[in-house]
């Protein structure tokens, strides 16, 4: 018992648990120098977790603001160069942003889109490239899209075209082919300078490169193998129509864009299926399209598709003028027997069956005609007059009879 400062006892306080040890110098040493490493471990941890943090709302903030803007960031002026950018099927406005952004037309999305809003021209914007400036404010790079003449890489295949120019024997007026076509479509100036893809560049890769590199369709790659290296082994295969082509695509990828792309659509109108029921291959079919698109006007496209294959049911030469024209490059009504005996893989008068190649991109209703030809027994038929009244029939004495009456008509077309 012990006395408290009032004189009063009080009980000893009694241990509680083991008696505690007298920590030894050594140990304190050591417990001191573990509390400092937690201490400097935790420092550093806080240190390194608040550099992250800094970080990534640092790097946040560039990367909202580079997609979308703060608002006030723009250019100014008339820009540094000019540069080309590709506007895709179904871009919205934001989507078109994001593009000017990536190539520096514009400083941020949002940018352009505040400048776009309520602009029902852009809202209307057509899939394609058009020609900008880099560095332009979100206004002058709406006021450019919308501008027609900066569309460029713009390409129309008028129906029947084949791949290289053709002259008209008697006025010597000359019809600009796909290859032309496609040369002139690339072209674009770039700050003053003009670049385009020479026809002839085209000419020389549609013949020496790889078929999966041209994007040749399965179906039609043994019969553009046989034809080596000439380069209307890909004619028939680029389909008539409206395109765009990026103008700084090599030759190359020009055609394959054009070849995969019509090899596309083929299969979508069903060209296999069909080929496949008639007992034919897709190629053979867009081969009859194409004698049809040249030896007929389209109300009798169905006809003519039919007297094809009455002949070739029959083993007959299918002697049509326009498969001797091909090769020449030239359009001629009335062939010579010099012309008519020719060898070459197109000529029909020498050649049995179909031509190695079509002879030109045949139009959607050709292609249906082939699919699907008029029921009849013809053999032969002629256009007798200069509206295009043309005359079927499968007797010979009857055919003579029609190329007599064409004669007295002038008209100076070929007899079949």
């Amino acid at each position: 018992m012990t006395e408290n400062w009032n004189g009063r006892s009080r009980a000893e306080p009694v241990a509680v648990g083991p008696p505690r040890r007298r920590m030894s110098r050594s140990d304190r040493m050591r417990a001191d120098r573990i509390r400092r490493k937690r201490r400097v471990t935790r420092a550093f941890t806080l240190t390194l977790l608040v550099v992250v943090i800094v970080g990534a709302v640092f790097l946040g903030s560039k990367l909202w603001h580079g997609i979308f803007g703060g608002g006030g960031e723009d250019f100014a002026g008339d820009g540094v160069s000019d540069v080309v950018i590709q506007v895709q099927d179904g871009d919205s406005t934001t989507a078109i942003g994001e593009t000017l952004a990536e190539n520096k037309v514009v400083a941020t999305v949002q940018s352009f889109v505040n400048a776009a809003a309520g602009n029902s021209a852009i809202s209307a914007i057509q899939p394609g490239f058009y020609k900008l400036r880099t560095e332009i404010s979100g206004a002058s790079a709406v006021e450019r899209l919308v501008d027609p003449g900066s569309r460029v890489g713009k390409l129309v295949i008028p129906e029947g075209r084949q791949l290289d120019d053709v002259r008209d024997v008697k006025t010597n007026a000359v019809t600009e082919g796909i290859l032309t076509l496609v040369s002139k479509a690339t072209c674009v100036d770039l700050d003053g300078a003009e670049r385009c893809v020479a026809a002839d560049e085209l000419r020389q890769i549609a013949g020496s490169a790889p078929l999966s590199a041209l994007a040749v369709p399965e179906w039609a790659v043994q019969p553009v193998t046989a034809m080596g290296a000439d380069h209307r082994r890909i004619e028939g295969l680029i389909m008539a129509g409206a395109w765009n082509i990026d103008p700084s695509a090599t030759p190359t990828e020009i055609l394959s864009t054009l070849i995969g792309a019509s090899a596309t659509q083929y299969a979508q109108a069903g060209i296999q299926e069909t080929a496949t029921a008639m007992n034919l291959s897709p190629y053979q079919v867009l081969t009859v399209a194409s004698l049809v698109q040249r030896e007929s006007k389209p109300e009798d496209f169905a006809k003519v598709a039919r007297v094809i294959y009455n002949r070739l049911a029959e083993n007959r030469t299918l002697e049509f003028d326009s498969t001797v024209n091909y090769p020449l490059d030239r359009i001629e009504v009335a062939t010579t027997d010099g012309d008519r005996a020719q060898g070459n893989p197109w000529n029909t008068y020498v050649r049995p069956g179909l031509p190695a190649t079509p002879i030109c991109s045949p139009s959607r209703p050709a292609l249906v005609a082939a699919e699907q030809p008029a029921p009849g027994d013809w053999l032969y038929f002629v256009t007798i007059d200069m509206q295009g009244t043309t005359l079927f029939t499968r007797d010979y004495n009857q055919h003579l009879a029609n190329i007599e009456l064409a004669q007295r008509n002038g008209v100076l077309d070929s007899a079949r």
